[in-house]
C-alpha cells in the first residue's frame, strides 16, 4: 500500500501552529512513516503538488496571495484542514477588519514611520477588504482548533485522518486553548 499525502500550508498567522507541528518531536518520525510531506513551509518544495490527501492550513485569509494558494490547495486537495484558531475563526489577523484595511495601513507606513512615509505598492500582496477564515473562502473538512493546537492534538488528529477516520476533536482541544 502507497503512502498517503501530507501538506501544510501557512497563510496570515503567527506560525504557531507549525511550532506545535514540529513539537511532535519523534511522532513526526510516526506520521512520515505513514504519509510523505510533499509541500510545507518547513521543506524546501516549491510548488503545490496536483493531489494531496490532507493539507493542513494555517492562518486566516488576508490578501490576494493568501487567496491564490487557498484556492489552488483547496483544488488538489481530498481533506482540508483548518489548523488552528486563526484558520477557524479569523483570529488575531481578522482584527484588522474593524479598522479597515485603509486605516490599517495609514498607521502603519505614515503616521508611525518617519522614513518612506507611504503604504507599500510593490512587493507586499494586496490586502482584501476584511481577514476571513478559510471557511467562508472555500470548503474545509476539519476543523483544529487551539491558538495554537497542541502536539498532541494535532498528533491525534493525523492519525486519525491517516487511518480514514474523522477525528473527534470535542474531548482533546477547545478553542483558544
Amino acid at each position: 500500500m502507497s503512502k498517503l499525502t501530507l501538506a501544510t500550508l501557512w497563510l496570515d498567522g503567527c506560525s504557531g501552529c507549525h511550532m506545535s507541528f514540529l513539537d511532535m518531536d519523534e511522532r513526526l518520525l510516526t506520521i512520515l512513516e505513514q504519509a510523505d510531506l510533499v509541500y510545507s513551509p518547513l521543506v524546501d518544495i516549491k510548488q503545490f503538488p496536483e493531489q494531496v490527501d490532507i493539507s493542513l492550513v494555517e492562518g486566516a485569509v488576508s490578501n490576494k496571495d493568501d487567496l491564490a494558494k487557498v484556492l489552488q490547495v483547496r483544488a488538489h486537495t481530498r481533506t482540508l484542514v483548518a489548523f488552528g484558531d486563526c484558520a477557524v475563526t479569523g483570529n488575531v489577523p481578522s482584527m484588522r477588519n474593524v479598522v479597515g484595511r485603509t486605516s490599517l495601513m495609514e498607521t502603519v507606513y505614515v503616521e508611525n514611520t518617519t522614513i518612506q512615509q507611504t503604504p507599500p505598492h510593490e512587493i507586499v500582496p494586496k490586502l482584501l477588504k476584511f481577514v476571513r477564515p478559510l471557511h467562508e473562502v472555500v470548503p474545509v473538512d476539519i476543523f483544529v482548533p487551539g491558538c495554537p493546537p497542541s502536539a498532541d492534538t494535532i498528533f491525534y488528529a493525523l492519525q486519525e485522518l491517516l487511518a480514514g477516520r474523522v477525528p473527534d476533536l470535542r474531548a482533546v482541544t477547545r478553542f483558544g486553548a
